[in-house]
Parts: C-alpha cells; structure tokens; sequence
C-alpha cells in the first residue's frame, strides 16, 4: 500500500483545512487508516484513526470536536477535515495503515505516507 497526503498549508488560528491521503497498491479497504502528527522536537501522536468498515472512529483529546476523520473506499482516499485551527496543530501530519480496529500505536501501523506539513499562524 502506497500512501500519499496532500491538503496541508499555512492557516491562520480559527481557520480549516482538510487533509486527504490517497491510497493505491493492494487495496486499503480492509486497512484501518490513522491520523498522526508530529511536532519538532515531539514524539509522533496519534491524532484520529477510522476502522477497515468506517463504524469506528478514534479521537485524541485535544481534537474532539474539531477534527473528524473520514474514509471513501471507492476514491480510495482517507480525509481529515481540521476546523477551528490552533497553533498547537502544527505539525507534519501523516496517514498510515493498518490491520486491526482502531490501533492508536504508531508501531502497529504498516504503511506511512511521506507527511504533509501543516503551520497555524496565531
């Protein structure tokens, strides 16, 4: 599974983005898909995780409410809609895959995307 992010950029506080990662190889449908950040000098976390069937859905903390993870098997594509946009968002933000529910564990995670930088101005 090869995976691809794109839709990040520089926002200001209180702003939107939606992220998108596109999948192809075998096909990700039977994959959960997740959300990561990183931050510099901050381990990697997890930011939001779907399952294979799109019925589960997991959210750290601090996006509650803000962020909502989404999957389209037919596009093959994972989104991240991000409102509401802190400084404390920024991050390189990657997509990965994974067999399981909804891991929350980086290392469970087979495939990564290369990251897509994302920078919220206060």
């Amino acid at each position: 599974v090869q995976l691809v992010e794109s839709g990040g950029g520089l926002v200001q506080a209180g702003g939107s983005l939606r992220l998108s990662c596109a999948a192809s190889g075998r096909t990700s449908s039977s994959y959960a898909m997740g959300w990561f950040r990183q931050a510099p000098g901050k381990e990697r976390e997890v930011v939001a995780v779907i399952s294979w069937s799109g019925g589960r859905t997991y959210y750290t903390d601090s996006v509650k409410g803000r962020f909502t993870i989404s999957r389209d098997d037919a596009k093959n594509t994972v989104y991240l809609q991000m409102n509401s946009l802190k400084p404390e968002d920024t991050a390189v933000y990657y997509c990965a895959a994974a067999r399981g529910k909804v891991p929350q564990i980086p290392s469970r995670y087979d495939y990564w995307g290369q990251g897509t930088q994302v920078t919220v101005s206060s």
